[in-house]
Formats: C-alpha cells, structure tokens, sequence
C-alpha cells in the first residue's frame, strides 16, 4: 500500500485544486501553463446504477489496506458488502463498524464467501503470500476478483493465477490504482500523442524517511493464538511461534513479501506500463541496496536502486525508506520530459536543435568563425515576431493513487464483462519486475527473464 502520510493535507490540496480552477486554465504570464483536469465521474457527480446492475462482493482481509478497499467500496453506488473473511477475530468487528452493520455474516475461513451464490465477487487484501491461494480459489469458485498488489509473491505463481483466470473467464483486477486515475490516462494520452516523442529513459523514484512508512506498525493490542489463527495465517511460509510483529510488518520479511518492490516499486511500474502501453517484463534488472535506516530484524532491504532493461529502454527505479523524496515518474524522449507526480504532470516539450551557432566555432581562425556564424543565423534565426515560446504545461488532477476510480472500474466490469486493464496478464508481468528486482539484490548479480521457462535467471 502506498502511503497516505497526511489526509488532511492531501484533502487541502484537493479543495485548493478545484477551487482555483478557474485561475489554472488561465495562460500564465511566465513559462508555464496549468491546467485542471476534469475529476474521476465518481469525484463529480454520482452515477445513478440500475437494479440489475447492482454487485455484492465479499471481503477476505481487513487490515491496514482492505479496511481502505472496503469504506471505499461501500460508498459507490449500487455496491454492497454482504461478507467479510479475516484469520483476526479483531477485524471481524472492523468490518461491521465499516459497513455499519452490525449482523454481517463474518468468519476466519474465506471459503464460505466463495461457496454462497448471492455474492457477485471479491476483493481480497491479503499478505503477499495468500495472493496465490486466494485468486486461483475464487477463480475456480466462478467468483471474480479484485487483488491487491503486487499480484504473486514470486515470478512461478503468477502464470498459475493467470492461467485460473483463463480457464475460468473470470475477471481479476490487481490493485494499482493509477491505472485508473485522470492524471494516468492525461499522462497517457499525451505520450501517444507524441508529446516527448519515442521514450528514451525512464526514472521512477520514491522515498519516506519514518517508521510508520517502513512498515513498523504497531501490533493490535489484544493480538494472541486465541484471536489469530496464527497456523493458517503463515500459510506456506516456514512454521515459526506466534509472533505479532510478523503478522503486523510482514512486509518487513521475505517469506510473507516482497518489500519496497511489491510495495512502492509496482505502483511506479504499473503506472509505467499504462503511460507507455508497455505490457511485458523486463530482459533484465541489476539491483543494488541493502538494511541502512531501519535493522529490526528485517531481511528486505530499505534501499532498493534498480536499472531495468525493457526491449533496450533503460528504466531506472530508485525506493528508499530513509530520506523523503517525491513521488516521480520521468519519462524521457527527444521532444521533451513527462514529470507525472501525485497531483500533477509537466510536461517540458524541447525543440531538440541548436538555438546559436555551436560553440565548437570558437575553434575556428577569425574569419571562418565569422563566415559560420554568419552562414547559421541567415539560415536558422527566424523572422521577427515569429520566435517560438516553449512553455511547461501543468496538468493538475486528483490524486492517481485514489482507490475508488479503480475499484468502480472492476464492479462495472463485474456485471458488463468487459476486460480490465490491469487484468492478470498485466498485473503479472508488473509483478515478474519486483521480483527479478529482488532476486538480482539477494543473489548480488544481474537478473535475466527467460520467456521460455518462465523463470529468472543469472
């Protein structure tokens, strides 16, 4: 899960955005020009849902992202939680307060959400290595499904969950919410467009610098073997005792996550694939990083630098835990940069030509040097009054990590059947990049994807 550091600040933002709209579509007399996007329908005005067309879902996982996911999704229109499964006794009450319903069936064993026939589909907001079992499972079941990322917790148990969707034609959604948002489908748009030309290099970078933001979350006070069923919540992973910082920082450990990758690294990488139309994994990753600002016990790292290499465009991917850096995904080409940001994208367009006679022509004897300059500004000054302006464009948008466009997008295609896009296929290929990020820092070499196993290699 992203972050959300400061809500009300995030709100302010928002109101400022909307409120100054007016002034942002004015041209501005210095070198820029904002421009406010038109919000998410959801974020204007809600749309009326018909009878028919109304989806009840049931929820697996009540956590820190799911009780998100669901006070989202019980605010859309023509959407109702009729469930909720969670190993944690205490999120059993979570939901009802949620859903303000206080006779919610509930449970510890999500099977029963896939055995009733009134519930449409499910959103799931499990630790990384439930995703696996609870995709494949709900897909059998007939359910379709909404997953958090990253979508498997490593690059083998993706194909299997792609190939239960299939098999099943089922709908599943992983949960990467830019795919969805005004600014990703701006950004989006404007590269097809051809704003910066064919893409030459990507930066992709984010940083928090406290605890809360390196997963160190406090454990639910009355967490114990009697409310936890702890033996089923470890799943496939190595059986060790109860421990409650497990079960609350799991991201923290190998065996549950995938660290700042299946974290922080695949929101960027989505994002990526959406903007570009990119939807492939990488030929290779090389990793650096290491434990710099938080050794509590951890084995992911809290500093992660990757350079990917997708069909020879180098992607440079830069996660740290210990300094608070913006949120950026840069994307290079020779007409210009696409800075796209939480709220915003700027676009730099660049002419790409010589402004003056080069500067190499300081190497010429006197007279040549004037014939040259003389030469370039006949053929290359333009006519007076015709001087191009070369002005940044701000796009201003709402937030593109808002959960509820991209939930809304997986109910309506829950009752029209139409395609996703972050479907299976792409949510696997984002995933395989994690992963090839995290096998290159642990075994301290060049990663390379070999389509033809299915498998990384070094």
């Amino acid at each position: 899960m992203k972050k959300k550091k400061d809500l009300s600040r995030r709100e302010f933002l928002q109101t400022g955005a909307v409120a100054a709209g007016g002034l942002l579509t004015a041209r501005s007399t210095q070198a820029h020009e904002a421009v406010l996007l038109d919000p998410h329908p959801l974020n204007s005005a809600a749309p009326s849902v018909a009878a028919s067309d109304q989806v009840r879902f049931g929820i697996i996982g009540i956590g820190m992202q799911g009780s998100g996911l669901l006070s989202g999704a019980i605010t859309l229109p023509g959407v109702e939680c009729v469930a909720a499964a969670d190993l944690y006794d205490g999120r059993h009450r979570l939901a009802r307060e949620i859903t303000n319903n206080p006779t919610l069936p509930v449970t510890r064993h999500y099977q029963e959400l896939l055995d009733r026939k009134d519930i449409d589909c499910i959103v799931a907001a499990v630790p990384d290595h439930w995703h696996k079992r609870v995709v494949i499972d709900a897909c059998n079941a007939g359910k379709d499904i909404y997953c958090e990322k990253p979508m498997s917790h490593t690059a083998e148990q993706g194909f299997d969950m792609v190939a239960a969707a299939q098999k099943n034609s089922r709908i599943v959604q992983i949960g990467s919410q830019r795919v969805s948002s005004v600014l990703g489908a701006k950004a989006r748009d404007l590269y097809h467009g051809g704003a910066i030309g064919d893409v030459e290099m990507v930066e992709l970078t984010l940083g928090r610098n406290d605890p809360t933001g390196a997963w160190e979350y406090p454990p639910p006070a009355d967490l114990s073997p009697e409310n936890l069923d702890w033996d089923t919540w470890l799943n496939d992973a190595p059986k060790i005792p109860f421990n409650k910082y497990h079960f609350a920082r799991w991201r923290c450990w190998k065996e549950y996550g995938t660290g700042v990758g299946g974290d922080l690294m695949v929101h960027l990488l989505s994002g990526m694939q959406f903007t570009l139309g990119w939807n492939e994994p990488p030929r290779s990753a090389s990793a650096l990083g290491g434990i710099f600002r938080f050794p509590d016990g951890r084995n992911m790292p809290d500093l992660h630098a990757v350079l990917f290499d997708y069909h020879g465009v180098p992607v440079y991917v830069r996660l740290g835990l210990g300094t608070e850096t913006p949120e950026l995904a840069r994307f290079m080409g020779p007409k210009g940069i696409l800075d796209t940001g939480e709220f915003e994208i700027r676009h730099s367009p660049q002419r790409g030509i010589d402004l003056s006679p080069s500067y190499y022509a300081q190497g010429f004897p006197q007279k040549m040097r004037d014939d040259y300059t003389k030469q370039w500004h006949t053929e290359h000054d333009p006519a007076v009054g015709t001087e191009p302006f070369m002005a940044d464009t701000i796009y201003k948008g709402w937030d593109w990590d808002d959960m509820r466009p991209h939930l809304w997008n997986f109910f309506r295609a829950v009752k029209s059947r139409t395609p996703v896009v972050e479907d299976a296929v792409f949510g696997n290929n984002a995933a395989i990049a994690c992963h090839m990020a995290n096998e290159s820092y642990f075994r301290k070499k060049s990663v390379f994807w070999d389509a033809a196993s299915r498998s990384i290699k070094s």
